[in-house]
Order: C-alpha cells, then sequence, then structure tokens
C-alpha cells in the first residue's frame, strides 16, 4: 500500500484552492472596469477630430475676403463650432458662417462674430443710457435742493454736457444750481446760458 507524505497532500490541495480562485477572480471582473480604456479611448478621438475641425475651418475661413486669420478665433466642442471676433460687414460674417457648415463634420455653428456697425450701436445705446442717467440724477438733485426747489429748471444731457434752462431769482442762483449739476458722476461740463433772471427777461 503506498503512502503519500503529508507535505505532498497538502502542497496539492493549495494548487487546487489558488487555481479555484484565480477563475473565480477572471469572473467576476466587471464589465464597467473592462469598458473604461474604451471609454477613455473614444474621449481622445473626440478631442483629436474637434481639433482637426478647427484647423479645418480656420483653413476655410482663410480663402474668404477681408478676414485675416488673427480676426477670428475657432473653438470646437463635439462637432460644434463657436466663431468670435470682428468683421467688417454682415455679408462676411454671414460668408463666415457659411463656410465653417461647409467644412465636414461641423455639426452646427455658433456664430458670434460682431460687426463695426453692431458694435458703434452698442456704444450708442450706452452713451444715450448714460445721457439718461445724468440728466435724472441732476433733476433730482435739484427738486430737493432749497435753493432750486420748487423751480421749472429744465435739464438735457449729451455726451456729458449738462443744459439747464428756466428762469431763477439771480446771478447767485443760477452759480448754485451749475455746482450742484457739476458734481454728478459723469457730467463733462454745465451749459447755464440758457438759465435767465427776472431782470434779464426784462431787457
Amino acid at each position: 500500500m503506498n503512502t503519500v507524505p503529508l507535505y505532498k497532500s497538502l502542497i496539492a490541495v493549495s494548487l487546487v484552492i489558488g487555481l479555484a480562485l484565480g477563475i473565480a477572480a477572471c469572473g467576476d471582473r466587471s464589465p464597467s472596469s473592462a469598458s473604461a480604456p474604451e471609454a477613455q479611448s473614444d474621449d481622445l478621438r473626440t478631442a483629436v477630430s474637434d481639433t482637426v475641425l478647427t484647423a479645418r475651418v480656420k483653413a476655410e475661413l482663410m480663402r474668404l475676403d477681408n478676414i485675416r486669420s488673427s480676426d477670428i478665433e475657432v473653438t470646437t466642442t463635439n462637432g460644434v463650432v463657436t466663431l468670435r471676433g470682428d468683421v467688417d460687414s454682415n455679408a462676411t460674417r454671414n460668408a463666415a458662417a457659411a463656410a465653417t457648415r461647409s467644412v465636414e463634420g461641423v455639426v452646427s455653428v455658433d456664430n458670434n462674430l460682431v460687426t463695426a456697425s453692431s458694435n458703434a450701436n452698442v456704444a450708442e445705446a450706452s452713451r444715450i443710457a448714460s445721457d439718461t442717467w445724468i440728466t435724472t440724477k441732476v433733476k433730482s438733485m435739484l427738486l430737493a435742493d432749497s435753493v432750486s426747489q420748487g423751480l421749472d429748471i429744465s435739464v438735457e444731457t449729451t455726451d456729458g454736457v449738462v443744459v439747464l434752462e428756466g428762469e431763477l431769482d439771480n446771478r447767485e442762483a443760477i452759480d448754485h444750481v451749475k455746482k450742484i449739476a457739476g458734481e454728478v458722476d459723469g457730467v463733462k461740463s454745465v451749459n447755464t446760458d440758457r438759465l435767465i433772471t427776472p431782470m434779464a427777461s426784462r431787457n
């Protein structure tokens, strides 16, 4: 009768257990961990594709008249191309958008290009709003002042220049309201040529 030594039996059992654990570990590997490298690869491909689209769009824009490569900023995210910068006209703005759409792979175009005329309109609107605020502020301060309170003083503002019109008791009162108007933020100067006194009106 053959007898297997005890230490050899223990070695055999250990090998069997180790093999079983290895097989179980392979079977328990989650799908998510296996797909992670693939997801990272997809992100990388998207980034590369966006970079290529940006380069192609820039090359296409350089073909247009009245556009320099430095005039327009091009960015691409998941195939959506955003254009930013200044152009000389609406026609050039529309041409840039059309050229961008013509590039293969572009999903859509976010056209944030602005023209010189639109910038001028914004500046003009800002100036008008500022003049309106100055006029309102001057009127409120004159109404709250003890000298000019209750008097009919017209206030107009153009490019920060305030024009006061009306009738005051004397020259000192005119100087007083001029000082009040001049203290308002944004006022460049105050014109009191249209402010008169009763004596001046009789002459």
